[in-house]
C-alpha cells in the first residue's frame, strides 16, 4: 500500500538565530516543498532514492533497518546516508513500530524546488517522516539536527505564522499577512547555499547579551505585520539588518554584495547564503543578473 506526504518549505523573515534565544520570528511557508512516498518492500531494508526538483537522482543507497536500529555510521564519503540514518534512528526511538512490525520500505522523497535552494530539503524530510510514523516533529528534529523549529511549524501550516520558542517549547501562531505592496517584493537567491548547522554554531560563538535585542527584534516583527506602508516596512527590514549586524559581527549582505542598489535588501535565515528578500519600486531583474544572480522570484511565485 503506498502512502503519500507532502510538506512546505520555508523563508525566516525576521528574527534569524536570535530565534533560538526567544525571539519572536514571522515565517513564511513557500510554495515549493518536498514529498515523501512509502511503499512496502522486503529484506528488513530501506531502497531510498531522491530527486531533485528537475527529476535527477541526488541520492540513492540501501538502508538495512539494523544499520538504522544501532545508528550504524559509515565513513566521510556517506555522508548523506549518515544523516538519513541518524533521523531515522531518532524516529525509531519515538516510534520503533516501523522497523518492528515491517519486512522493508521502498520510499522516494522528490523536492518541488532545486535542492541547493535551501528552503528546508532536511526540515521537509523529517516532518514527512514524522507524519508517516505519527510521531511529534519538533521532537523529531530536536533529537536529530537540532534547531529553532521555524521550519517545521513552516511545513505544517499553509499561512504565514509567528513563531516563538517558549519554556523550550515552540508556540505557532497562524496571522495574515498581505501588504499591499507584494508587488515590490522579490526573492534573490545568492548561488550558495548556506548550512544551518554551521550558521547557528557561529552564531553561539559570537553571542552576547542578547535580552535588549530580542525586544528591539520584537518590536520590528510586530511592526512588520502590521504595517500599510512600503516606506516603513522597508525601514524596519533596514533597521533588523543593523541590530543583527552588532550581533553577528558581520556586514550585511547589502554593504558587501549590493552596495549601490535602490532598495532594501535583507538576510533570510542564515547570512551569506540561500535567498535575500529585496524591497524594490522597480523590478530588479536587470541589475541583479548583471551581478550574475539569475534567481529571482516574485512574491506571489515564493510564498504560499
Amino acid at each position: 500500500m503506498k502512502k503519500e506526504f507532502y510538506s512546505n518549505g520555508k523563508l525566516l523573515i525576521t528574527a534569524e538565530y536570535i530565534v533560538l534565544d526567544g525571539a519572536k520570528a514571522l515565517a513564511l511557508p513557500t510554495k515549493f516543498g518536498q514529498n515523501l512516498i512509502v511503499e512496502e518492500a522486503q529484506n528488513k531494508v530501506f531502497n531510498w532514492t531522491s530527486f531533485d526538483a528537475d527529476g535527477s537522482i541526488w541520492f540513492k543507497d540501501t538502508i538495512q533497518f539494523a544499520s538504522i536500529v544501532s545508528k550504524e555510521q559509515f565513513d566521510d564519503t556517506k555522508n548523506i546516508k549518515n544523516t538519513l540514518i541518524e533521523i531515522l534512528h531518532e524516529a525509531y526511538n519515538l516510534n520503533s513500530n516501523f522497523i518492528k512490525n515491517s519486512d522493508g520500505y521502498t520510499i522516494s522523497t522528490e523536492l518541488t524546488f532545486p535542492k541547493f535552494w535551501g528552503l528546508g530539503t532536511s526540515s521537509t524530510l523529517i516532518n514527512n517522516i514524522a507524519q508517516w510514523l505519527n510521531i511529534d516533529a519538533f521532537t523529531l528534529l530536536k533529537n536529530s539536527f537540532g534547531g529553532s523549529g521555524y521550519d517545521i511549524a513552516c511545513a505544517q501550516n499553509n499561512t504565514p505564522i509567528l513563531y516563538q520558542i517558549i519554556d523550550d517549547k515552540p508556540v505557532v501562531e497562524n496571522i495574515i499577512f498581505e501588504p499591499n505592496f507584494t508587488k515590490n517584493i522579490y526573492f534573490v537567491y545568492l548561488n550558495k547555499k548556506q548550512s544551518s548547522k554551521s550558521a547557528i554554531a557561529s552564531y553561539y560563538k559570537k553571542q552576547a547579551s542578547v535580552s535588549k535585542t530580542i525586544e528591539k527584534i520584537n518590536a520590528i516583527t510586530k511592526l512588520i505585520i502590521k504595517t500599510e506602508s512600503e516606506l516603513e516596512f522597508a525601514e524596519a527590514l533596514k533597521k533588523h539588518e543593523a541590530e543583527m549586524s552588532l550581533i553577528l559581527e558581520l556586514q550585511t549582505v547589502q554593504e558587501v554584495l549590493f552596495y549601490d542598489f535602490n532598495g532594501i535588501i535583507k538576510s533570510l535565515g542564515a547570512w551569506g547564503g540561500d535567498f535575500v528578500m529585496v524591497i524594490s519600486k522597480e523590478n530588479p531583474t536587470e541589475y541583479f543578473t548583471k551581478k550574475g544572480f539569475t534567481i529571482i522570484l516574485p512574491y506571489k511565485d515564493m510564498i504560499l
